[in-house]
C-alpha cells in the first residue's frame, strides 16, 4: 500500500482482520477482493451509521496494492472538490459519505472525472453511503449511473450474539481479555450499536489501564457507574 499523502490518517484498528463480518460476509470478501487489484471496478457499500462502512473502507486502502486513497467526505470536513485532481490515476480510491455531496454540481462533475480517470486508468472504487444508490438524489445521471453500475452491498445489523462476537474481537485486537460474562455485561449496557459498544469499551481499557486492573464485571461496573456520576 502506498497511501496518497493527504492531511487524512487512517485508524490504525480498521483492517479486515479487526471486522466481524457476521452476516457481512459476502461484502467483505468482495471488498478485498477489490483491493487485491480483482474484480468489478466500482463497489458501492451501503448501511446505517455504526455498520461499519468506514471501517471496510479504510481496511481496504491497508490491504490494497499499488497507490490508493481513503477520502471521507464529511460535509463538515469542509473539503472542496479540487482534493480529487489526481486522483483518477490512483490504483483504489475509496469514497466515504459519498451521498454528502449528492445535489452539489460541482462535486458531482469531479467524481464523474474521477470515476472515468480511474475507468481509463484500470483503477477500482469504493464508495459508501448511508442508502442505496438509487436513494442518494444525485442529480447528474451520468454519475448516478455509473456508481451504480457494479455490486452493491448493504451491511446488515448484527444480533445479539454477534454483537458479543464483535466486542471479544476488539477487545482480542487491543490486547485486552474480555470473558464472555464481562462481555454480556458491557452490552446489556450500551445501544445495540457496535460504536457505541467499542466507545464503551475503550473507556473500560483506558480506565483499567490506570488502575491496573482486569475488565472484570465487578470492574466494570464500578467503571460505568463513575462515568454515569
Amino acid at each position: 500500500m502506498e497511501q496518497l499523502p493527504l492531511e487524512i490518517r487512517l485508524a490504525d484498528f480498521a483492517r479486515f482482520e479487526t471486522y466481524y463480518s457476521g452476516p457481512n460476509q459476502a461484502a467483505v470478501a468482495a471488498l478485498q477482493h477489490a483491493a487485491e487489484e480483482l474484480g468489478q471496478q466500482v463497489h458501492w457499500v451501503w448501511g446505517r451509521t455504526g455498520s461499519g462502512r468506514s471501517h471496510l473502507l479504510q481496511a481496504a486502502v491497508h490491504a490494497a496494492r499499488g497507490r490508493c486513497a481513503w477520502l471521507p467526505l464529511d460535509p463538515s470536513g469542509g473539503r472542496k472538490p479540487a482534493l480529487l485532481d489526481g486522483m483518477g490515476a490512483l490504483d483504489l480510491l475509496c469514497v466515504d459519505d459519498i451521498d454528502a455531496v449528492a445535489g452539489d454540481g460541482e462535486w458531482e462533475r469531479a467524481l464523474f472525472r474521477v470515476f472515468e480517470e480511474l475507468k481509463a486508468n484500470n483503477g477500482r472504487l469504493i464508495v459508501s453511503a448511508s442508502s442505496a444508490p438509487a436513494s442518494a438524489q444525485f442529480e447528474l445521471r451520468d454519475l448516478a449511473s455509473r456508481l451504480a453500475s457494479g455490486p452493491t452491498w448493504r451491511l446488515k445489523s448484527l444480533d445479539d450474539d454477534e454483537l458479543l462476537a464483535a466486542l471479544q474481537l476488539r477487545a482480542k485486537w487491543r490486547g485486552l481479555e474480555l470473558s464472555h460474562e464481562a462481555a454480556t455485561f458491557l452490552l446489556r449496557r450500551a445501544t445495540r450499536e457496535v460504536g457505541a459498544l467499542f466507545e464503551l469499551l475503550d473507556v473500560a481499557d483506558q480506565a483499567a489501564l490506570a488502575a491496573q486492573r482486569k475488565l472484570t464485571v465487578p470492574f466494570l461496573k464500578s467503571v460505568l457507574e463513575s462515568r454515569a456520576g
